[in-house]
């Protein structure tokens, strides 16, 4: 069965949200870079590559239904923040954000009785748990470390470990 325009023109617009996030991510570790934190730039290198991937899943998800992709432009991320903090608060923001967007889609396909696309999108509900409680965590990391230079350093090694 051939994706539904209403449903396909939400999923391009998913699209363009993912390569947003992997794009604000990507930003968020030139930033990082620029502070000599490579932990925190390689976590978020990380970050923006896995927000590629999704958004890749969904366009081969769309081109699988026999729908066509449209990609629109990609709106240029901000490129400083006040600290760690306020970046991370940004990201955890972000992915609540990018969970909301995911509900509105599943209700879109619930309401349509699209089961296929239902079961695209329970992948990512599940996904958008572990991304909101990851962002969580540093951003409570980081507020117990409050300006602790050595603080900060350690959680900037923890980070460099992510695989």
């Amino acid at each position: 069965m051939v994706i539904k325009e209403k449903l396909q023109k939400a999923i391009n617009k998913q699209i363009n949200a993912e390569l947003y996030s992997s794009y604000l991510y990507l930003s968020m570790a030139a930033y990082f870079e620029s502070m000599n934190f490579k932990g925190f730039a390689h976590w978020l290198q990380l970050q923006a590559n896995e927000e590629n991937q999704h958004a890749m899943k969904f366009y081969a998800y769309v081109i699988e239904r026999g729908g066509k992709v449209v990609l629109t432009e990609i709106a240029a991320p901000k490129a400083e923040w006040k600290s760690p903090l306020a970046a991370f608060e940004e990201v955890y923001a972000h992915e609540m954000k990018v969970t909301s967007l995911i509900n509105d889609l599943m209700k879109l396909a619930k309401d349509d009785n699209d089961f296929a696309t239902e079961s695209l999108l329970k992948w990512y509900v599940d996904e958008q748990v572990e991304e909101e409680a990851n962002a969580l965590s540093i951003v409570e990391k980081l507020k117990l470390i409050k300006d602790s230079n050595n603080g900060l350093f350690m959680l900037d090694h923890e980070l460099g470990g992510r695989k």
